[in-house]
């Protein structure tokens, strides 16, 4: 499904050929064997800004999962944020060229940022050339996946709390 229309969207970025870089698609690829509601968006993305764009304007929720580098380095660590004006870590750097901060700014500046942002960023071991995750990212893969569903979940609950009351 495109994101047009949806609910919410779940973008995964990532390079599945660059090790723990692929933490994102195997992620994606994970929940696209849930069952998960036709208004919620699934997206691969390498990371470059339009493409985040095109995915999350007009979208109540936008969910992004990413690897990230960080010192001191802890593999595997799942960090759960919100973007509000705010970088995702001081001392945390995307493994692409524009971090997702940088791209948050630039989509407000642009009136195309989705009205929530959820990033979950697992910690890289290995960005080196290859396939298949480090030990420790391979680990962190259904925490990352449950809290995903969970907040896909929530913005479920929200919409029917927000829902009128069925007529008698």
């Amino acid at each position: 499904m495109s994101a047009r229309g949806a609910r919410a969207v779940v973008i995964a970025v990532g390079n599945e050929f660059r090790r723990d870089d692929g933490v994102g698609p195997v992620v994606l690829a994970e929940l696209e064997k849930q069952q998960l509601p036709p208004d919620i968006a699934l997206t691969l993305s390498d990371g470059e800004p339009t493409q985040f764009f095109d995915a999350w304007t007009g979208v109540p929720l936008a969910v992004v999962v990413d690897a990230v580098l960080c010192e001191p380095s802890a593999p595997g660590k799942v960090h759960r944020t919100t973007l509000a004006g705010e970088s995702l870590m001081a001392t945390a750097a995307s493994t692409h060229g524009l971090g997702i901060p940088e791209a948050v700014q630039l989509a407000e500046a642009l009136d195309r940022a989705p009205q929530q942002l959820v990033v979950f960023a697992v910690e890289a071991a290995d960005l080196g050339f290859g396939v298949g995750l480090s030990d420790e990212v391979a680990k962190a893969v259904p925490e990352v996946v449950q809290a995903v569903l969970a907040e896909l979940a929530e913005l479920a609950e929200l919409a029917d709390d927000a829902a009128p009351p069925p007529s008698s």
